[in-house]
C-alpha cells in the first residue's frame, strides 16, 4: 500500500508494527448483548496467532456439532490477539465444559445462550490497541499529524490484507474474468479484491485532488454506520454541517453492474479510473454485482496514545466494522525497512 497517496503529508516516523501478535489487539464491538436464552451458544473467545476459520471448525469439532452451526460475525487477523464473538448451534444439547477447549492460543472467555446465530458483518466495529515498535523520526510532526487524524480522519482506503500475498487476489481475478476457473468458495474473496482495487483506485485521485474528505460536483454522500447513500444533490449548509459532524461522508465506488449514481466531476472521475482496470469493472458487472457505496473517509473515534519506553507508541482508537486500522497506523509511519514515500519509485 505504500504507493496510496497519503493525506497528510509523508509519514514522519518509521516504525515496526506486529513485531509480536500481543502489538495487535483487536476487540470486536458486538452492540448488543445476548438474549440470555435460545439454542446457540454465544461465546466471548481470545486467540493469538490463529486463524478465524480454524476457530470455528475447532469449536463445532468440540461441541460435536457439524462446521455449519457456528457462526461469526468478521474474519480477525491471525498475526494478532483478538477477542471476538461466535456462536455455536447446540439445539437439545447441553453446554459442553469450555474452559476444557484444548487449544493454548485461544480461550473461551464467557458463554451465554443466544437465540439466532450470528452473521458476517453483524457488529457494530472493533477496538484496536496497536504498539509501533522501533519508532524513529520526528515526534512533534508525528503529535500534529495524531491530531489531524483525530480531527480530520484518514482515508478509507481498503488494507492489504484484502488483496493476498503481495497483492495476487487482483491478478487472480483478472484470470477469473478471462476465463480461469476458480473454487466457488474463492470466488467471492476475487471478487472482493476486485472492487477494492477500483475503489482504492478513485479513493487514492481525490486524496492527490484533496477532495478526500470534501465534495465534488455530483456528489453521492454514505450516511456514516450504515450501508445507506444518498443523492447527489446541491452542497449546501446543511450538508456542510452534517459533513463536519461526521454524520455523513464523501463515497466512493464498490463496481458492480449499471452505471455509477455519481454525476458532474465525482461520476466522470470514478468511470475515468475504473476504464484503467476495464477488465476488472466489466468482469464485475458480469458478474451482476450491483453498484453499491463506501465511505471516502474514515474517523477513528476515541482516538488516543502514549509515547512507551523502548522507542515504542501506542495507538488506541474505534473503528466501524469494514475499516481496517493499518489504514491509520500508515499515515503515521511507514513499516521499517520500507522506501518513504519520497524515496519510493512508481
Amino acid at each position: 500500500m505504500h504507493e496510496l497517496p497519503y493525506a497528510h503529508g509523508t509519514p514522519p516516523l518509521t516504525a515496526r508494527l506486529r513485531a509480536a501478535p500481543e502489538d495487535f489487539l483487536v476487540e470486536e464491538i458486538l452492540g448488543y448483548d445476548a438474549e440470555g436464552s435460545g439454542e446457540h451458544a454465544l461465546l466471548w473467545v481470545e486467540k493469538r496467532g490463529a486463524n478465524t476459520d480454524w476457530v470455528g471448525r475447532e469449536l463445532a469439532r468440540f461441541a460435536g456439532v457439524p462446521p455449519v452451526a457456528v457462526g461469526y460475525a468478521g474474519l480477525k487477523d491471525r498475526h494478532a490477539v483478538t477477542r471476538q464473538a461466535f456462536t455455536v448451534q447446540l439445539a437439545g444439547k447441553p453446554d459442553p465444559d469450555w474452559s476444557a477447549f484444548p487449544h493454548a492460543e485461544v480461550k473461551v472467555l464467557a458463554a451465554t445462550r443466544h437465540n439466532r446465530k450470528l452473521k458476517r458483518g453483524a457488529l457494530r466495529g472493533n477496538r484496536f490497541v496497536l504498539v509501533l515498535r522501533e519508532v524513529q523520526g520526528d515526534r512533534a510532526e508525528a503529535e500534529r499529524v495524531l491530531a489531524a487524524i483525530a480531527a480530520r480522519g484518514v482515508p478509507n482506503y481498503f488494507g492489504e490484507q484484502r488483496f493476498g500475498r503481495e497483492g495476487g487476489n487482483v491478478a487472480q481475478a483478472r484470470g477469473m474474468f478471462a476465463g480461469r476457473r476458480v473454487d466457488r468458495d474463492k470466488r467471492s474473496f476475487l471478487l472482493s479484491a476486485a472492487r477494492s482495487h477500483i475503489f482504492n483506485g478513485v479513493l487514492a485521485a481525490r486524496v492527490e485532488q484533496g477532495a478526500w474528505d470534501t465534495p465534488l460536483d455530483g456528489e453521492i454522500w454514505s450516511l456514516a454506520g450504515s450501508r445507506s447513500w444518498f443523492g447527489p444533490e446541491p452542497f449546501d449548509a446543511t450538508l456542510a454541517e452534517r459533513l463536519a459532524k461526521g454524520d455523513i461522508h464523501p463515497s466512493g465506488p464498490l463496481w458492480g453492474q449499471g452505471e455509477p449514481p455519481t454525476a458532474a466531476v465525482a461520476g466522470m472521475l470514478e468511470r475515468e479510473v475504473a476504464a484503467r482496470d476495464a477488465d476488472l469493472a466489466e468482469g464485475l458487472a458480469a458478474a451482476r454485482l450491483d453498484q453499491e457505496r463506501r465511505p471516502l473517509r474514515l474517523i477513528p473515534r476515541n482516538l488516543h496514545w502514549r509515547w512507551l519506553p523502548d522507542e515504542a507508541l501506542e495507538l488506541a482508537f474505534e473503528l466501524p466494522a469494514g475499516a481496517y486500522a493499518t489504514v491509520v497506523a500508515r499515515e503515521l509511519a511507514q513499516q521499517a525497512g520500507a522506501p518513504r514515500a519520497d524515496d519510493a519509485t512508481s
